[in-house]
C-alpha cells in the first residue's frame, strides 16, 4: 500500500508519532510511507529509516489560505495513497485527507470535519499520546509493547558537528537543562535552573542548556548566574543533532516539552518537571530511568497546554517545587546507573 502520515502538529507531537511509523511498518512492510509535516519538523520523520518522503505543509504562511490548502491536497492525491492516517485532529488535516482520495482515511472521533474519515477511532484521556496513536491502526493485544523506542538514524556528519561542540569536556559527565517551553505556566522557575546549575557544576558535572534560538537568552541568564563553564547550546543545533547531544548525556532536566520527548528517543534518562500541566495528560517520559515531578495542589492542572499568566497571579505549580527537591530526585537517578 501506500501510506500518508499527517502530523502538522508541534515538535514533541511529531516526536511522538515516530511509533506510530515504526508500527505502520512491522504491519505493512512492503508499503511505501509519507509524511505531511509542518516545515520545522520534517528533520523529525526523516530520522525514521521507514519514511520514504516528507511533504512539508506550511500552513502558518504559504499555505495558510483555504485554496493553497486544496491545492496542497491535490498534489496528495497524485501519489494515489490507499490509507492516510491522522493524528492531527485539525480541519485542515482533515481537508488533506479526504482531497487526498485514499479509500481508508482514519482519525481519532475528535478530529474536526470527523465526517471526512472513513474510520474514527476513540481518543482516550487516560492512556499516553504514544499508546494513543498506536490504537489508531491497532486494537489493544497489537500495542502491550507501546513503550518500545522508535527507530531512528542520525548522520555521522550531525554526530560529528556535536562531537566538536561537546568533545566531552575534560572527560566529565553531561547534564543538560532545558528551560523553555512555548508556554510560560509550563516553565519551571528561571532562578530554579540557575540553582542547580550551580549546584551540578560543584558536583564536577558539565552543564549545558538546550532549546531553541528563541532560548538563547535563557541559556545565558543561567550560565551568567551560575558559572561560566555552562555551555549555552541553544540555537546552535538541528533537531537531529539535539538528538544526537542528549544521546551523550547522563541526564536531561527539562519541562513538560519538547525536549522530553527527544529525550526519550535518545534513550537518555529524562527528569521531566511538570508545573502547571500533569503527567496523566499523557506526554510524560516513559523509556527506561526515568521520571517525573509534579506537586498536586488544588488549582492544577489548570489547562491542557498552560497559560502566558497563572490564573490565579501565584505559580505555586512552579514557585513550590524547590530546587533542592529537584536536586535530591537528580541524585537518585544519577545513583540508579
Amino acid at each position: 500500500m501506500n501510506i500518508l502520515v499527517i502530523q502538522t502538529a508541534f515538535l514533541g507531537d511529531a516526536i511522538l508519532t515516530l511509533p506510530l511509523i515504526d508500527k505502520l511498518h512491522e504491519k505493512y512492510p512492503l508499503s511505501k510511507i509519507d509524511v505531511v509535516s509542518i516545515p520545522t519538523t520534517v528533520s523529525v520523520f526523516k530520522m525514521s529509516p521507514f519514511v520514504t518522503e516528507v511533504f512539508p505543509f506550511d500552513k502558518k504562511d504559504k499555505q495558510k489560505s483555504i485554496i493553497s490548502t486544496l491545492l496542497f491536497g491535490r498534489k496528495l492525491r497524485d501519489r494515489n495513497y490507499d490509507l492516510v492516517v491522522s493524528p492531527h485532529r485539525s480541519s485542515r488535516s482533515a481537508i488533506l485527507a479526504k482531497i487526498s482520495g485514499a479509500e481508508i482515511r482514519i482519525a481519532f472521533d475528535r478530529a474536526s470535519l470527523k465526517f471526512f474519515y472513513t474510520k474514527k477511532i476513540k481518543y482516550r484521556d487516560d492512556i499516553h499520546e504514544v499508546k494513543r496513536n498506536l490504537s489508531l491502526v491497532c486494537n489493544e493485544s497489537e500495542i502491550s509493547d507501546w513503550k518500545k523506542l522508535p527507530k531512528i538514524s542520525i548522520s555521522e556528519e550531525d554526530k560529528s558537528i556535536v562531537k566538536e561542540l561537546w568533545g566531552n569536556r575534560e572527560n566529565k559527565q553531561l547534564i543538560l537543562l532545558a528551560p523553555g517551553s512555548v508556554w510560560e505556566t509550563k516553565k519551571w522557575p528561571l532562578k530554579y535552573f540557575t540553582a542547580i546549575a550551580s549546584s551540578l557544576n560543584e558536583k564536577g558535572f558539565t552543564v549545558g542548556i538546550i532549546g531553541g534560538k528563541e532560548d538563547f537568552e535563557l541559556g545565558e541568564e543561567i550560565a551568567l548566574n551560575s558559572n561560566p563553564s555552562v555551555i549555552n547550546f541553544c540555537g546552535k543545533l538541528t533537531i537531529p543533532q539535539s538528538v544526537a547531544l542528549i544521546g551523550e548525556a547522563a541526564l536531561l532536566v527539562t519541562n513538560d516539552s519538547a525536549p522530553t520527548h527527544m529525550g526519550v528517543i535518545a534513550n537518555t534518562k529524562i527528569l521531566t518537571i511538570y508545573t502547571s500541566t500533569i503527567p496523566g495528560f499523557g506526554f510524560y517520559p516513559y523509556n527506561e530511568g526515568s521520571a517525573f515531578l509534579s506537586l498536586k495542589l488544588p488549582c492544577k492542572p489548570c489547562g491542557i497546554h498552560g497559560w502566558q499568566k497563572c490564573p490565579l497571579k501565584h505559580f505555586d505549580c512552579g514557585n513550590k517545587l524547590l530546587p533542592d527537591y529537584v536536586l535530591n530526585k537528580i541524585g537518585q537517578l544519577l545513583k540508579a546507573e
